[in-house]
């Protein structure tokens, strides 16, 4: 079986019957497409998981996207904001239902808009004022917003598009914190071995990459002068709809090591309120497909539950089939999308 399927929506046919059985030989299951070991896949349809031997497979083929269940604004807003605190840029500033970040271009998360709500100003003036705080910060101007919501779709009117690299489109998936039993004690700032395992060099330490990883950002501020009672001058009453909790995140680095000590797999959690944020997870290529992103993934949602997360949330890029078909083994299960926009070349 092509290995190209995993982590694809597809409509795959197999035998449930032998040559000259009563009833139907074949059956079809569609959805998503993930590994269960060397012999067997399993198909996550709408009606649970199917698991199918590989030599019983007849044919196989990718079918559209199933719609989503869509969630509504208001959770998918929250979703945005728990996962901006998770992920804190060092320079935030409000701009109504937006949060502007800067972060020293360390990822296009902490670099970007995020537009999950209302900007209190037209669209076009919003945008007006992204160009100015890219360019103020040193960085390109990127809005953040989910997929299909009237933000995005205001943004796309402008005349911006889809950022075209990997990563333009994303899946937030969710799943049950489970349960805190065996939970690791991990550090809250990441150790040689993990910058090891992770393969990426270590950033200096008060940096804006340092502080975005170990979630040592400051403040969000209102982008303008500051009211008497700390806001952005002019506003009053309750914060406007969108506005960012602004929790300090617990952060905790995992990895995993060989027997012989190699550094080898590395991941990040972070808990904001009752949502543990799963991120960075990365497996060395040497120690791929012998479940360290499974074992680690499942320790930092145990991680999560012993500090009161009741829930969990990652992202994973619509074009990386191998982390999809990953977490649909896992029982993770699409909340909403997001992707990233940038003003269009004309």
């Amino acid at each position: 079986m092509p290995e190209k399927f995993l982590g694809r929506r597809v409509a795959l046919r197999h035998r449930i019957a032998g040559d000259g059985a009563e009833g139907p030989r074949f059956t079809d299951a569609v959805g998503e497409l993930a590994p269960d070991g060397p012999d067997a896949v399993i198909v996550h349809t709408r009606g649970g998981p199917v698991r199918v031997e590989r030599d019983a497979v007849v044919a196989i083929r990718s079918v559209p996207p199933a719609p989503p269940r869509r969630a509504s604004r208001a959770a998918v807003a929250r979703l945005e904001r728990l996962r901006a605190d998770a992920w804190p840029a060092p320079v935030r500033e409000q701009l109504g239902g937006w949060l502007l970040r800067a972060a020293g271009g360390y990822t296009k998360r902490a670099n970007s808009a995020l537009a999950p709500a209302d900007p209190g100003v037209p669209v076009e003036q919003a945008l007006d004022r992204v160009r100015e705080f890219a360019t103020r910060h040193g960085i390109a101007p990127v809005v953040q917003a989910p997929a299909g919501s009237p933000w995005s779709n205001r943004v796309l009117d402008a005349g911006w598009r889809v950022l075209p690299e990997w990563g333009g489109e994303c899946r937030v998936l969710v799943a049950p914190a489970g349960a805190a039993d065996g939970a690791p004690d991990w550090p809250a700032i990441p150790s040689a071995a993990w910058w090891a395992a992770s393969g990426e060099e270590p950033p200096s330490h008060g940096s804006p990459a340092w502080a975005v990883l170990t979630g040592a950002a400051g403040p969000v501020h209102g982008g303008g002068e500051q009211s008497k009672e700390g806001g952005p001058a002019g506003q009053t009453g309750p914060p406007p709809h969108g506005e960012q909790s602004r929790a300090t995140p617990q952060v905790g680095f995992g990895m995993a090591e060989t027997d012989d000590g190699v550094p080898a797999a590395a991941i990040r959690a972070a808990v904001v309120e009752d949502h543990v944020y799963v991120a960075r997870l990365q497996v060395a290529e040497p120690f791929r497909r012998r479940g360290l992103g499974t074992r680690l993934t499942r320790d930092a949602l145990a991680w999560g539950a012993a500090r009161g997360a009741r829930f969990a949330l990652l992202d994973v890029a619509v074009d990386n089939p191998a982390g999809r078909a990953l977490y649909a083994g896992e029982g993770w299960t699409e909340h909403h999308r997001y992707h990233y926009l940038v003003p269009g070349s004309g």
